[in-house]
């Protein structure tokens, strides 16, 4: 009983957390990107597509980490493990996915 109460708690908080508002643009990317007119313009978008691709690259890492988790002790979860893993690896890909696109973004900038 006291392990599936803790089992649910982990659970809702990581769902709690992973619904949690993110920021990745603090600054108007738009307006950012149409003023962008000199070379250290481009650099400091280039800049913060690459903070941006950290971020997500770490966010998949965090993910990675709990579907090892899951993989090794399924038993733990039940039926939900097979949801569980398959939630992890979804967002593990679009993590990567992003982190891909925000660095090919910084080249591009980099480049003009």
């Amino acid at each position: 009983m006291k392990t599936q109460l803790l089992i649910t708690l982990f659970l809702a908080l990581g769902l709690l957390a992973a619904c949690a508002e993110m920021n990745p643009h603090p600054m108007d990317m738009n307006l950012a990107v149409q003023n962008a007119t000199s070379k250290a313009d481009h650099e400091e978008l280039a800049k913060h597509y690459e903070e941006v691709a950290e971020e997500m690259q770490v966010k998949a890492d965090e993910h990675k980490k709990l579907l090892s988790q899951y993989e090794a002790k399924s038993y733990l979860y039940g039926r939900q493990a097979e949801d569980l893993k398959a939630h992890c690896q979804r967002l593990i890909d679009v993590y990567e996915k992003a982190a891909e696109e925000n660095l090919h973004m910084a080249r591009m900038h980099r480049q003009m």
